[in-house]
């Protein structure tokens, strides 16, 4: 299928339906990429929150409160 035939048919899409299909793509690449590289910085920016969470010093947040919040900010 070419480029601007996908385009058009993404930009009929629902928003939700948006999400799904980015969804679906994100879980075919990483199904057939398994071995991607983490770039150092995204490691050492990891390493740095996990450590400030085994410290102590990260807030945490269930995910219904965070649901929550987000559909009241975006509806």
């Amino acid at each position: 299928m070419e480029p601007d035939k996908i385009a058009t048919e993404i930009n009929m899409l629902s928003v939700p339906q948006k999400l799904l299909l980015a969804q679906d793509i994100w879980d075919s690449i990483a199904k057939e990429n398994e071995s991607l590289l983490m770039p150092e910085w995204q490691k050492n920016e990891l390493d740095k929150r996990y450590k400030h969470y085994k410290e102590g010093n990260s807030t945490l947040y269930d995910w219904q409160s965070v649901h929550n919040e987000l559909r009241q900010r975006y509806k």
